[in-house]
């Protein structure tokens, strides 16, 4: 992608993560100015392990008017489209910057994101409008939740079952956190905000294991909680991680090391990645409802980059070719009618560039 950019005009920048395995490509067409138009994207893509799929998964094959592969749908074409695209805006001699963003590891985090938007902070590169290409069958989305994922450790002292006094149950100690998870899954339903058009309206909260011990007669002295978080608003992820904190300083913790002083509970930050917000005032929404000729916008349940890019002081909007129920699945898809249209679409943002 950064030769076929290159090739095409634009300045290229490829920026590496700790590792020098992974890059993020940010590039861009037109004057070095602010206030550009940001296409983005995310490279990476989801595991194809213990899936059963009719052709090679990493072989893209034609059929019946659909692309198959692994990424196609999330979201290989709109990144292709945008590559392909890249001439066209180049021909153009644009007044107005038009950028490609595209990350790594957002399956996982979007931690490609998060260090872009640090590498755009340091160099005062300043776009205002971002079109996040996620499929939505074209769709205008302005809007969805953020996703926080967690994993707290609970560190406590192994015992035999018949002296539980002598030893720190981590299994117990985590039970209790999560009684306290689900009392706040419970509040979060009066803080939600009037007219939310999220669907739960409320920021839901969710309990994906508890695991610990391994015998019935074993004070278990290790125990781990996976949960997460999807907040409407930011406000109600402050308002939970302190209510958390507040319950492990305040309780849990003295009452574990009152037993065992090396006892401790410690939270591991999987991922916090804000949502979209949707906002009255959004060029994004405006120009991508000008040139599709939609009158409104929606909501969705999935999450993408698209917030991060919000935090930065952006219009935001995701929309892309293919539908997200084929993302992640076998025999992933996107149609060409969908390529077409989002061809179409990008052709007709050359008007705002000049």
């Amino acid at each position: 992608m950064a030769d076929r950019l290159d090739s095409a005009g634009a300045q290229v920048h490829l920026w590496t993560d700790d590792t020098g395995s992974k890059a993020n490509l940010f590039a861009t067409i037109g004057p070095d100015t602010d206030g550009g138009i940001v296409l983005s994207g995310h490279s990476d893509v989801v595991p194809v392990t213990d899936q059963d799929w009719s052709s090679d998964p990493f072989q893209m094959v034609e059929r019946d008017g659909k692309l198959f592969g692994r990424g196609t749908c999330d979201m290989k074409g709109f990144i292709a489209a945008a590559t392909a695209m890249a001439p066209h805006y180049a021909a153009l001699n644009p007044t107005r910057p038009i950028h490609f963003a595209f990350t790594y590891d957002e399956e996982v985090g979007c931690f490609g994101a998060q260090a872009l938007a640090k590498s755009l902070k340091e160099r005062e590169i300043r776009p205002s409008v971002c079109i996040v290409g996620e499929p939505t069958m074209m769709r205008i989305i302005e809007g969805h939740k953020g996703c926080y994922e967690y994993s707290t450790h609970f560190t406590g002292l192994e015992g035999h079952g018949s002296g539980p006094d002598l030893g720190v149950n981590a299994a117990e100690y985590a039970a209790r956190y999560v009684a306290r998870l689900l009392e706040l899954k419970d509040a979060l339903r009066a803080r939600a905000p009037e007219g939310s058009r999220f669907e739960p309206p409320w920021t839901t909260i969710n309990t994906g294991a508890l695991v610990s011990g391994h015998a019935h007669n074993v004070i278990p002295g290790k125990a781990r909680v996976d949960w997460e978080m999807r907040p409407v608003q930011k406000s109600d992820a402050d308002f939970v991680k302190e209510d958390l904190h507040r319950l492990c300083t305040h309780s849990l913790i003295p009452q574990m090391q009152a037993v065992f002083p090396e006892a401790g509970i410690v939270t591991e930050v999987i991922g916090e990645v804000d949502g979209l917000e949707p906002v009255t005032d959004n060029e994004a929404r405006e120009i991508l409802q000008e040139l599709t000729g939609a009158n409104g916008a929606d909501l969705v349940a999935f999450g993408t980059e698209a917030g991060i890019f919000q935090g930065l002081g952006m219009n935001v909007a995701v929309c892309g070719p293919g539908s997200i129920e084929q993302a992640h699945k076998p025999d992933e898809y996107v149609s060409l009618d969908q390529l077409s249209q989002c061809l179409g679409l990008l052709e007709g943002l050359s008007a705002k560039l000049v």
